[in-house]
């Protein structure tokens, strides 16, 4: 079924870049959103406010509900709608005679264009003008861009021929190729143990997505579905680790979340508007609108979802820190795999359980480690 990247996301939500990343989502573009939540985080810890004293707690549960609820409606919305886009039936058109929506490159930029809006809106009160004190230029934005173009695209083509269970998965084994990008691009190391949890992942995405095969699918189609996950981790894995360099090159504090997001998606709106048009998929899609009307109010709540989740991110780690965060996204990838399975008919075997269950294991072994490591500190 994001990411802000906008992009994460889903996105890896370690404290520090060189931590294996936990995917969050998504979204629609899950990296980028580890990269804008690591310049807000100050500790890793679980955050200060969640140890409030007795006389604080009500106020301290109250605005953790509100956190959790606005992180969980928003993205389990935007899943909901990304899955219902892409593969849902419509009323068929002279260029789309399948009825299926026929541009996820659209998915896309109406993301972007919401998102660069909010940018600006969050630039501007912040810094009193859109492009004031920006000290990286936007042209060091369009790699990182170009890749969460792409990843994102990615993900959304892969709902064509992959269940979303399938996907939600699968992009949980996006740590292994996080990890060769963090040695390739910054000569990162990692420790033996994180290379076990990410074979670990791996195996249990494997099973997952061997045992959620239908008998009577296409394999071709299927593999053609998990080249598209491929090229979304792979590219996904890129855009953390360069926005990674961002931070390290112009320093965390000339380069806040909002004035990344600003940068990103404004190579990406570029990017993505180039696409369409040379894609020619503008008269399809004003063509399948206007057929589909409701289509394009799905685009729009997807949009508008994705958006007011990048809000909920920057306030539940400001309030609570990124170990409370991660959990609640993490939590909101088993909820969102339920619901898809139950409204678009998804059925999983008991192997497919034993996957799915290893690698949500391992991913809230990481958190607690995490945790510990934090309460040391």
């Amino acid at each position: 079924m994001v990411s802000p990247k906008t992009p994460i996301e889903d996105y890896g939500l370690a404290t520090k870049s060189s931590d294996i990343s936990v995917p969050a989502g998504g979204s629609v573009e899950d990296e980028q959103r580890k990269n804008e939540t690591i310049s807000l985080t100050t500790g890793g810890g679980m955050g200060g406010p969640i140890n409030a004293p007795p006389s604080d707690f009500a106020k301290t549960a109250g605005r953790f509900l509100f956190c959790f609820t606005g992180l969980q409606v928003s993205y389990l919305t935007w899943g909901y709608m990304q899955e219902l886009i892409m593969t849902t039936t419509f009323e068929p058109t002279p260029s789309a005679p399948d009825g299926r929506f026929p541009s996820a490159a659209f998915c896309v930029f109406s993301n972007r264009f919401l998102a660069i809006i909010v940018a600006m809106i969050a630039v501007r009160i912040k810094h009193g003008a859109v492009l004031k004190n920006n000290a990286a230029p936007l042209v060091a934005f369009a790699p990182c861009a170009l890749s969460n173009t792409m990843s994102s695209w990615s993900q959304y083509a892969s709902l064509r021929y992959v269940s979303f269970p399938v996907q939600t998965v699968f992009k949980s084994s996006k740590i292994i190729p996080v990890m060769i990008m963090g040695k390739f691009l910054k000569g990162t190391n990692y420790p033996i143990s994180q290379y076990l949890e990410a074979l670990l992942i791996t195996i249990g995405v494997a099973i997952f997505s061997v045992a959620s095969k239908s008998s009577n699918s296409d394999t071709t189609t299927e593999l053609l579905g998990l080249l598209f996950m491929c090229t979304y981790i792979t590219f996904d894995s890129f855009t953390s680790q360069w926005q990674s360099k961002v931070y390290e090159k112009y320093g965390k504090a000339n380069v806040d979340p909002y004035q990344m997001m600003l940068g990103v998606n404004s190579s990406a709106i570029v990017i993505t508007t180039l696409g369409l048009i040379i894609g020619g998929d503008i008269p399809k899609i004003i063509e399948f609108f206007k057929v589909n009307p409701n289509v394009l109010q799905y685009n729009i709540i997807t949009a508008i979802t994705s958006a007011s989740g990048q809000l909920f991110i920057y306030t539940t780690i400001k309030e609570f820190g990124p170990i409370v965060f991660t959990v609640i996204m993490t939590t909101r990838q088993m909820i969102s795999i339920c619901i898809s399975s139950i409204l678009f008919g998804h059925t999983m075997t008991w192997k497919a359980a034993v996957g799915a269950s290893l690698v949500f294991g391992v991913l809230f072994y990481q958190i607690r480690k995490k945790y510990i490591a934090s309460q040391r500190k």
